[in-house]
């Protein structure tokens, strides 16, 4: 590669994946070089803690490259960011999309200019509509559907770094994924910030589920069609038609929860209960009995106490949570939640810990159901790739990446399962 190419680093969510391949296809065009890129996450302080760290070993590295840094936190604190040495270039959420960004900047030497470029991105009103050919990763390609919030949850800091929702048109994410699987991606996952928003400022304003239905006519050749996080209480009659119908759509969804008990939802400002996500989980897992869910959980929310805690911890069995991600609550200034009776310290440890546990116990016996069965497992490095149900499966011997193969599982050593390959129904295509 290229010494002096562009250099990048992405931190958080997927939609942030999806916009470095963008950001790394518009500093290309624009003969950019010389510059580490750091696109990074602000979901929570420790995600701002950790973009600090990884700026400050990214200059040790790179002594000689214009770092720049973009993404939700340098859109949210942009002062922080002018304020480290280490930094020559501040680039908001907006500005990192737009292709004149990356032309300003010269080809060998970015050169003297205002460090910090953030405007409101509350004044966005479209998404940038991006056809991106490839990503860095050869296993699954990941196409912004949506971005921004329109919903005002108290412990959230991204709508502040992402704007109000706007929704990209059904047929520019369809010739998208046209595009990526003529170059051979076997897998696509819509991402978005509030997924089931989709299409409310769109023409007729469609459903999420009305998107997963044309995609998947309209590309007949994807085989893995996956959806990133969803807030459940919105999905669409469409999407749980999709979930019953469309083997293709991956029997996996990933909750945006948060919370088990129906006091902290109301003070987190979400707008479901308790018995709403157990009767989605039941009603989904009617429709398609193998499916899984992964969740997002908090632990120690202002005001938690343990029996609200406790119903936290029972929601993983409550609605058969597999897959957990467990954010130990921290206060985002400038949000409501940050002025709410905070829970110490050593407690949202401690039951951040107790929710990993109960985590990692579903994982096990999700894994031990699947000894003498058979998965189709798309392969994301030579020796581990992953099932529909998103579970990981390792093998004694290399496979091509990004090929779907069909595997027998031998067992699991309690994170991953264990494959051998029985055949292969479908190799990847070279990405030229």
């Amino acid at each position: 590669m290229n010494a002096k190419a562009p250099v990048f680093h992405t931190l958080g969510c997927r939609l942030n994946a999806y916009e470095t391949e963008a950001m790394r296809e518009m500093s290309a065009a624009a003969g950019v070089q010389g510059a580490v890129i750091v696109n990074t996450c602000a979901v929570t302080g420790e995600a701002v803690r950790k973009a600090r760290q990884e700026i400050r070993k990214l200059r040790r590295d790179n002594p000689n490259a214009k770092l720049i840094v973009t993404g939700c936190a340098a859109q949210t604190e942009p002062e922080t960011f002018r304020a480290m040495d280490e930094v020559d270039l501040v680039l908001g959420n907006t500005e990192k999309m737009n292709p004149a960004t990356w032309q300003s900047l010269p080809a060998d030497f970015i050169g003297e200019t205002e460090k910090v470029r953030v405007n409101d991105i509350m004044s966005v009103r479209e998404t940038a509509e991006h056809l991106i050919d490839g990503f860095g990763t050869r296993s699954r390609a990941y196409v912004q559907v949506q971005n921004g919030c329109d919903h005002r949850c108290t412990f959230c800091i991204i709508p502040f770094g992402r704007g109000n929702s706007r929704s990209v048109p059904a047929g520019v994410v369809v010739d998208q994924i046209k595009r990526l699987v003529d170059r051979g991606y076997n897998e696509v996952v819509l991402t978005g910030v509030d997924m089931t928003s989709w299409g409310a400022d769109l023409p007729n304003e469609p459903k999420l589920g009305d998107l997963v239905m044309r995609i998947l006519k309209l590309v007949p050749d994807l085989p893995r069609l996956r959806i990133s996080s969803i807030d459940s209480i919105e999905v669409d009659p469409n999407l749980m038609q999709a979930i019953a119908t469309e083997p293709r759509l991956m029997p996996h969804l990933h909750l945006s929860l948060q919370h088990g008990d129906d006091l902290i939802l109301k003070r987190m400002k979400r707008r479901h209960l308790r018995d709403d996500a157990i009767a989605f989980c039941e009603e989904a897992r009617r429709l398609r009995p193998d499916i899984t869910f992964g969740a997002d959980i908090i632990a120690g929310f202002p005001t938690e106490t343990d029996p609200h805690f406790e119903n936290s911890l029972r929601l993983v069995d409550d609605c058969d949570l597999t897959w957990l991600h467990v954010f130990p609550y921290s206060p985002r200034r400038g949000t409501p939640a940050a002025r709410m009776p905070q829970v110490d310290g050593p407690t949202i440890k401690a039951r951040a810990k107790h929710l990993r546990e109960a985590g990692d116990a579903a994982v096990i016996r999700h894994l031990s159901k699947q000894r003498g069965r058979v998965h189709e497992v798309l392969l994301e490095n030579p020796r581990m790739g992953r099932t529909k149900h998103f579970a990981e499966v390792t093998f004694d011997e290399d496979q091509d990446v990004g090929a779907v193969v069909t595997a027998d599982i031998t067992g699991h050593d309690t994170r991953r399962l264990l494959g051998v390959v029985a055949k292969s129904p479908r190799q990847m295509q070279s990405h030229g």
